[in-house]
């Protein structure tokens, strides 16, 4: 067989050019498309499902949330172990499935068995999916750069403006905002003024949640015109919340502002986010999503900051904490610099050893053939160039050269045996 396929290549040597031509173009389409990172991404192929029921034990949400979605999410296909962490207030359930099942057939599939398992759960508590990322998809950490803002209006400038914009950069799973104060319309209830005006404090939470709402009506005509009736009930200012009635004595209304006091303030925090120890900062984390060419996406995500960046007050702009991108481009680069030497050290060291311009070409093309064909095999198995597949590229090269030095030195000895039997 072996024999043969050389017989046939020696006899159209013309065909076998243009295939490694093509082989050669095919290769070169093949870098420009694979995917470029610095590190390999090792991680499971997993969902992640969390549940929030605040104020709840550990053992409470192991026992209500948890051990329920566990047992209803075992049958699931193609899942090799399940997971789970049970927290105060939060629970943490992780499918890990198979590496060849696809990352979003997963996700409909856990989304399939959660509306079954829905029902199981305490009422009013809703599971959901975390974030179609995986460990290594942190490609980039920022800050907002506001010197005089108080942190409420950055939390609510990065929550409501530059989060929605970096979220519809392509590639780009999840940004995650951190620091700062989330706003909020705080009503600290007395609860002496509750008991003298016999008010009971669930009527007052009734009440606040039902005046904080849009209410549509009926359609109506008069005089040949259609008049849709509907009411505009959203809270907008501090006035708004305290004009609330919560009740009645003598025909006479009772307000939020009449048992209470309210306030804008920012939600409990957990923690703070300091900077280099200069003062605590607002940002986000950009995520990128499962799969993506991490370089490609955070040059995506700068170009949309610097649309963003018109849009924001005077004197407020972006500060990169954490760039991927330099770790991509340095490793890359380092990895692509030792190629390069190495395949002029190569073909220098082929051509002192055959000392035959011909045999040393037929062995130098080998190199640039066979490391664009291996980009096809990266992308058709969903490998990135990181540091690790392009350093087993250049220990390749090696293996390449020599296979290419035995079959031309013995070619060369055969012809030499050859043509001395003709002469003899």
């Amino acid at each position: 067989m072996i024999n043969q396929l050389i017989s046939l290549s020696l006899k159209n040597r013309y065909i076998v050019l243009l295939i490694a031509v093509a082989l050669f173009g095919w290769g070169a389409y093949a870098v420009k498309e694979n995917p470029i990172d610095a590190i390999p991404d090792l991680s499971e192929n997993q969902v992640i499902v969390f549940t929030e029921w605040q104020g709840r034990s550990p053992q409470v949400m192991e026992d209500q949330v948890t051990y329920p979605l566990v047992s209803n999410l075992q049958g699931i296909p193609k899942v090799k172990a399940i997971r789970a962490t049970s927290m105060f207030g939060m629970s943490f359930v992780y499918i890990v499935f198979d590496d060849k099942a696809d990352v979003y057939w997963a996700r409909s599939r856990v989304l399939e068995r959660l509306n079954y398992a829905q029902r199981l759960l305490p009422q009013g508590i809703t599971p959901t999916l975390g974030p179609d990322g995986t460990g290594v998809g942190h490609i980039l950490w920022y800050t907002l750069d506001a010197k005089g803002m108080d942190l409420g209006e950055q939390r609510a400038l990065q929550d409501w403006y530059v989060k929605l914009g970096l979220q519809t950069v392509s590639g780009v799973s999840e940004v995650a905002s951190f620091g700062g104060f989330e706003k909020q319309y705080q009503v600290t209830i007395d609860p002496h003024k509750l008991n003298y005006y016999n008010i009971p404090l669930s009527q007052v939470l009734k009440a606040v949640k039902s005046n904080n709402n849009d209410v549509g009506g009926r359609k109506f005509e008069m005089n040949g015109t259609g008049y849709i009736v509907r009411g505009l009930g959203y809270i907008k200012t501090l006035a708004d919340v305290e004009n609330i009635p919560v009740g009645a004595i003598n025909t006479i209304p009772v307000k939020i502002k009449d048992v209470a006091t309210v306030q804008m303030g920012g939600d409990e925090r957990l923690g703070i986010f300091d900077q280099n120890g200069n003062g605590e900062a607002v940002g986000g984390i950009v995520v990128m999503r499962y799969g993506e060419n991490a370089d490609k996406v955070i040059h995506a995500v700068k170009d949309k900051m610097a649309d963003i960046q018109k849009g924001l007050p005077s004197g407020v702009k972006f500060k990169i904490a954490y760039d991927r991108s330099e770790l991509i481009e340095n490793a890359i680069g380092s990895v692509k610099h030792t190629l390069i030497e190495e395949m002029i050290t190569v073909s220098i060291i082929v051509i002192l050893f055959l000392f035959s311009w011909r045999s040393a070409l037929s062995i130098i093309i080998q190199i640039p053939i066979t490391i664009a064909a291996s980009f096809i095999l990266l992308n058709a198995f969903g490998i990135s160039s990181n540091i690790m597949s392009l350093t087993g590229i250049a220990l390749a090269i090696g293996v390449i050269v020599d296979n290419g030095i035995v079959m031309v030195e013995n070619s060369h000895r055969n012809l030499s045996i050859a043509q001395q039997k003709e002469r003899s």
